[in-house]
């Protein structure tokens, strides 16, 4: 993609080219490709339309149904917030009372329309020409030009100084490659730009990739580590007057779940306790959910003792925060290894923040005594779960032979240091 195709894309022709290729979008792309030029639309426009549609219904997951207006770039929609994560993002800076932020490292605008839907006036800067009238083009489409400023420039050179809020996504991929970068040095901007702007200024975020070093955090700084559905999706940097916790595990559902627990305001202070739940407005749209916040210092120790009857599997953004023990303590569980996330206990109680299964069995881990508790139990189909086990899920279960009709899961972990196995169940 490149400026002279967006522009055409922007034209009736082009919007009545996208229209037919969205039409086409998922099937065959020669065929689809040959479906548009045999309806008169030129090879260029037809290709740029084509794509457009495919990554518009990929990008249906992230922003839901306005990802149908959207003009997107593949490396842009792979580094761009999940709109559930950016629109709590927006709340929580509106409700510490932000009205105006400078987005530096816009990319796609993912995070600056949020935040103008949450009323925020935003000053968004990227630094590639083409993505940055994209975000224009995405900032039309939504109507909120009136609340977003566009520029095309360089991130380290704006005057932050009169804005309450400065938002920071750092490019994390190689441009023209689309390659992740794993060294903080090498994002865009640097990170010793990035960390200078969560010391100097009142309110910062940033958002990181989820595997950051803790040690790399700034002083004073709050972590948070945010999932959906599960998977962990990003962490960010709340600094100064934003930061509230020393960490911060957010789990979100994709979709609105009922509501359990005592909610607090969306974006505000948790209670003291260290889990608690944050309702969004119940407002019927992808992506509005009940939002689950576990805060604690990150330092905190779990006990270790036995496996007990029910086994837990903390969701990645409480193991990433650093907050399993915080978990432990609310379900009354332990660790049986201290290097390894499982915790265990004799009452199942429900939480958002862990999985929950129930062990049958627990043996040493080998293969021929496993194979034969899973045939004398007709277990046909298993799932099988792993941490501090270096045994490939897939070539055992080619290995275990399975011929019954029973489901099962598998834990391959490790207990007081030994390779152990554990048959289990799910709880509902």
């Amino acid at each position: 993609m490149n400026l002279e195709q967006l522009a055409e894309l922007r034209t009736p022709e082009g919007a009545a080219a996208l229209d037919a290729a969205a039409r086409l979008a998922g099937g065959d792309p020669l065929t689809a490709a040959a479906a548009l030029r045999s309806a008169g639309v030129p090879a260029g426009l037809a290709a740029a339309a084509l794509t457009q549609a495919e990554l518009r219904r990929r990008a249906a997951g992230k922003f839901g149904a306005s990802a149908a207006g959207m003009f997107l770039t593949r490396a842009g929609l792979e580094q761009a917030t999940r709109g559930v994560v950016a629109r709590r993002r927006a709340e929580r800076l509106r409700a510490a009372g932000v009205a105006t932020l400078a987005d530096l490292g816009c990319g796609l605008g993912a995070d600056a329309l949020a935040a103008a839907r949450a009323g925020i006036r935003v000053y968004a800067v990227e630094a590639d020409p083409v993505t940055a009238a994209m975000t224009a083009a995405n900032v039309a489409t939504a109507g909120l030009a009136n609340l977003v400023t566009v520029k095309c420039g360089d991130a380290t050179t704006v005057d932050v100084s009169g804005f309450d809020a400065v938002f920071c996504d750092p490019a994390r991929r190689r441009a023209g490659t689309g390659r992740r970068i794993f060294d903080p040095n090498a994002y865009s901007p640097p990170w010793d730009f990035v960390t200078d702007l969560v010391r100097r200024l009142p309110r910062t975020v940033v958002k990181v990739a989820p595997g950051l070093d803790h040690a790399l955090i700034p002083a004073d700084t709050e972590a948070e580590w945010v999932s959906v559905d599960g998977d962990l999706v990003e962490a960010a940097l709340w600094g100064g007057r934003l930061a509230e916790e020393p960490r911060r595990a957010t789990v979100l559902p994709r979709t609105p779940a009922p509501h359990r627990g005592t909610p607090a305001p969306l974006g505000g202070t948790p209670a003291p306790h260290r889990g608690t739940t944050a309702e969004a407005d119940a407002e019927p749209q992808p992506g509005n959910a009940v939002a689950h916040v576990l805060t604690g210092p990150g330092t905190d120790e779990a006990p270790v003792g036995p496996v007990r009857r029910y086994l837990y599997d903390p969701d990645p953004a409480v193991v990433r925060a650093h907050l399993v023990a915080e978990l432990a303590a609310e379900l009354g569980a332990n660790l049986a290894d201290p290097a390894i996330a499982y915790l265990y206990a004799d009452v199942a109680a429900p939480t958002p923040y862990a999985r929950c299964l129930e062990v049958t069995d627990v043996l040493p881990f080998s293969l021929k005594r496993l194979r034969s508790l899973l045939r004398e139990r007709r277990v046909g189909r298993v799932e099988i779960l792993k941490r501090g086990s270096a045994l490939d899920p897939e070539q055992l279960r080619r290995d275990l032979r399975l011929s019954g009709d029973q489901p099962a899961s598998l834990v391959l972990t490790r207990v007081a240091g030994a390779p152990t196995t554990l048959l289990c169940r799910p709880v509902p």
